[in-house]
């Protein structure tokens, strides 16, 4: 799983055995060791009372909670994105998770063989 912050924007790449994981065990996270001793880990699982995309970030966890519902229906069907705004001080805070697409063109020393087929390859050239 792939974490990506840009600003205000906070967006979750899986692969196809994260999504499969997901949608039996109803929970999924990476963990990203630091020099120290310090974690910190960020996860994905499923709830049945939310009825939105939310996240929540307490002490080294950065938690997306995603509504059952609406992950049964991400997991098992072609919908590549699932995203939200939410309201903080200041702003709107983007909350994107989406299905991790491998590249057209393959990058060195990087393994994308558990990646979803992209939707272009086949069509030239191109980087992602």
């Amino acid at each position: 799983m792939k974490l990506r912050i840009k600003g205000n924007a906070l967006r979750l790449r899986l692969t196809q055995g994260e999504i499969r994981a997901l949608a039996e065990r109803g929970q999924v996270e990476s963990r990203t060791e630091f020099p120290g001793g310090t974690t910190f880990v960020y996860r994905l699982r499923t709830d049945d009372i939310s009825k939105e995309i939310s996240v929540s970030y307490k002490t080294n966890l950065m938690e997306f909670t995603l509504p059952a519902a609406c992950a049964e229906r991400w997991c098992g069907t072609d919908q590549v994105t699932v995203s939200a705004e939410r309201d903080v001080p200041g702003g709107k805070l983007q909350l994107v998770l989406e299905k991790d697409f491998a590249c057209l063109m393959p990058r060195p020393g990087e393994d994308e063989s558990d990646h979803f087929p992209h939707p272009g390859a086949g069509q030239g050239p191109s980087r992602c």
